[in-house]
């Protein structure tokens, strides 16, 4: 199984506002030769939390094969979820916070959407403090900011119905 690093930011200006997501794929191949790529991409009306999702499907989207799969972000969102245990109670209440089902789990459909991109992968999640020394953090946080700033490269709609 082919290891990768990726790295992933979000980025809003506003919540909800013109949001964007940055990604940094790297990979050594068998011969040693080190590939990097990166990937962007903006929404009208998004929020940040939404972004933060959206980089970690889009680059698990991209890959092509089965992957041992190190991811970086600084979202304690998208970590927390994972390490905290929070996904499994929210499957288990029917994608609701708790047993009572009064509240529904924000960006449930990214959630499912991210369960269904990992399933080929064995995804390792790392929290990254954001906006320090992590290069290649600080370039996903350039390419999450740029993205959401080309108004001509929007997405139009991102499903958003309430600030997170």
């Amino acid at each position: 199984m082919d290891k990768i690093i990726i790295y992933t930011d979000g980025a809003c200006r506003g919540n909800p506002g013109p949001g964007g997501y940055g990604v940094v794929l790297r990979f050594v191949d068998s011969q040693g030769s080190l590939h990097t790529r990166e990937l962007s991409g903006g929404y009208r009306n998004t929020t940040n939390n939404r972004m933060e999702l959206m980089g970690v499907i889009t680059a698990l989207e991209a890959l092509k094969r089965p992957c041992e799969v190190d991811l970086y972000t600084d979202s304690s969102y998208v970590v927390n979820a994972f390490k905290q245990g929070w996904l499994k109670k929210w499957i288990s209440f029917q994608w609701h916070k708790d047993a009572r089902r009064k509240e529904p789990v924000k960006n449930a459909e990214l959630w499912q959407r991210l369960l269904k991109a990992m399933e080929p992968h064995q995804v390792t999640y790392h929290w990254v403090k954001g906006h320090a020394e992590n290069e290649f953090n600080n370039r996903c946080d350039e390419l999450a900011v740029r993205a959401a700033l080309d108004r001509e490269d929007w997405k139009e709609d991102n499903g958003v119905s309430g600030v997170e």
